[in-house]
């Protein structure tokens, strides 16, 4: 008998052994998943001529390094020499591992809104990062698992599968107890050649596309039988296509949106420090005063405060204060929209936008709808939990769905708070009335919660990706940065420095008509994506399918 051979008819009788467990595929899912992070917002220094040299610019989005990094994955996961590739388990660890690394290096910054601001402890603080990240990323855990479980042998299919995987993760993040969306790999491409795709199939689309792509290039590194080239010409070729298809639509079709007009605007960020922001000794009087002179004194059309500019109820303010500002925009071509808390002990509170413009009887008023777990309102069983932190938090009322925009000198002008402008089925039902749809969206956001960190760049990026999706100029007015003006293709027309006081003065270009992506959203919602990812799917499960050459 030769060495190994009674093992060899041990392991012929009793079936496959399980897959051996390694740590490199670990080690590499963590890896990836902390550059799928990175590419989202740089987050190092510019200054290194290298770094220039392949787009790396601190703050801004890597489009390819997102897809390097889930390529990486999807290589893993559709690799059969990667030992541990057929089981599901196993893939799954991967998935989980690469989705808790991605997320938590994302979102780190929520620990500073804990621990800094909020008075948890530090361990405290950092294991809900982590627990938040980890129970997020259960959702991919369950993508690749499925992913190896369904095992489609076509490499065409099986990328179609990974892709349909991937977006109902996405979607299910995304709306799931309220939802929390941010991070979603398409925000990456928000330079790069598949932007041009955010006006047909948003952020989600954008999502399954990245998905796509990124498993059928890693299926390019795999061998195959037959030579080089005939194994991997159907995919270069799918690639190409994909990259050419958003150079072809200027010269295809008309543009579906037109200028409406320009407005002067001017955009106040205070740069008051959060620590102080809601104190009676400090920041409030600070708060007070300077917004106040800005807006008494400001010649723009129009003039945006960030949220909480004004930090107390309007019945707490000695009255001469409100009734100045009225007074300042009740007559001539000026307008204001002012963030401040509103409403009473007996009709509840809301984080509100008021605006002030001539002719009208009453203040117009935006009030916030999408609310933030723990900090606009406490999920039940969770009063423990913000009882150790020292932030005024409160159960907020909710604002309509849809609501009113204000109009003036020829735009609708559409408000959204702080991360409302994360959700663009939310935005998209403005557009299902086009005698209403906005012409100019603004948001006004206090980050100063999450100190000097990439949250600022991340938020950037999100406004872009709304703007590219509805061809609608994004205007941004925060307490500490970044405050910008983003035109209507999703281009930074200027902005701010972080962590200045000042006023950013500039032109804003509005835009009428309606993109494909805004009008199919309006009307449908994100229907269309769960059906055709639950669809895919169960077609994918179907006995015979998934060994189908």
């Amino acid at each position: 008998m030769r060495p190994f051979e009674g093992q060899g008819r041990w392991s012929a009788l009793t079936g496959p052994q399980p897959p051996k467990f390694t740590w490199a595929p670990v080690v590499l899912a963590l890896i990836a998943g902390c550059a799928q992070a990175a590419s989202l917002a740089w987050p190092l220094s510019s200054e290194n001529p290298l770094f220039l040299l392949f787009g790396l610019r601190q703050g801004q989005p890597v489009w390819w390094l997102q897809l390097l990094a889930l390529g990486a994955l999807a290589w893993l996961l559709g690799g059969r020499r990667t030992p541990g590739a057929e089981s599901w388990r196993l893939a799954a660890l991967w998935g989980w591992v690469f989705a808790t690394a991605w997320l938590a290096c994302t979102f780190w910054w929520t620990f500073v809104a804990l621990h800094t601001y909020g008075g948890l402890p530090f361990i405290l603080a950092a294991l809900a990062v982590l627990v938040l990240a980890g129970l997020l990323a259960l959702f991919y855990a369950a993508v690749c698992g499925s992913f190896r479980a369904l095992a489609p042998v076509n490499r065409a299919w099986a990328a179609i599968v990974f892709a349909a995987l991937w977006l109902l993760a996405e979607l299910v993040r995304g709306t799931w107890l309220t939802g929390f969306g941010w991070g979603a790999v398409g925000y990456a491409h928000v330079e790069g050649p598949l932007a041009g795709f955010a006006p047909w199939v948003g952020i989600y689309g954008l999502c399954a596309l990245t998905a796509w792509l990124a498993m059928t290039l890693a299926q390019l590194c795999h061998k195959g039988r037959g030579s080089f080239w005939r194994q991997r010409a159907g995919g270069l070729t799918a690639i190409l296509v994909l990259l050419a298809l958003p150079l072809m639509y200027p010269a295809m079709a008309p543009a579906p949106t037109q200028s409406s007009g320009r407005l002067g605007v001017s955009l106040l960020q205070g740069n008051i420090p959060q620590d102080e922001k809601f104190e009676a000794g400090s920041g409030v009087p600070l708060a007070l005063q300077w917004y106040a002179e800005q807006l008494l004194d400001n010649r723009s059309a129009l003039v945006i405060a960030p949220e909480t500019a004004i930090p107390v109820l309007p019945q707490h303010l000695p009255p001469a204060y409100w009734e100045a500002l009225q007074q300042r925009f009740a007559t001539g071509g000026r307008a204001a929209l002012i963030g401040t808390p509103l409403g009473n002990e007996q009709l509840g509170y809301t984080n509100s936008v008021w605006g002030l413009k001539a002719e009208q009887e009453q203040p117009w008023r935006y009030d916030k709808q999408h609310l933030v777990p723990f900090g606009e309102f406490i999920p039940p069983l969770f009063k423990w939990f913000t009882a150790m932190m020292h932030i005024p938090l409160g159960d907020f009322n909710r604002g309509a769905l849809w609501q009113p925009p204000f109009e003036w000198q020829g735009q609708r002008i559409a408000p959204n708070i702080c991360y409302e402008d994360l959700f663009s089925e939310e935005l998209a039902l403005q557009f299902a009335d086009p005698a209403q749809a906005p012409t100019v969206f603004v948001n006004i956001s206090n980050l100063a919660w999450f100190g000097n960190s990439m949250a600022m760049d991340q938020h950037l990026q999100i406004a872009r990706m709304r703007a590219q999706e509805f061809a609608r100029p994004f205007v941004l007015a925060t307490n500490t940065g970044v405050t910008a003006i983003v035109d209507y293709q999703g281009h930074v027309q200027s902005s701010l420095p972080r962590n200045t006081r000042g006023v950013l003065v500039g032109e804003v270009e509005g835009r009428s008509g309606v993109t494909p992506y805004g009008w199919w959203l309006a009307r449908t919602g994100l229907w269309p994506f769960w059906l055709l990812a639950v669809g895919l799917v169960l077609l994918a499960a179907r006995p015979g399918r998934r060994h189908r050459q």
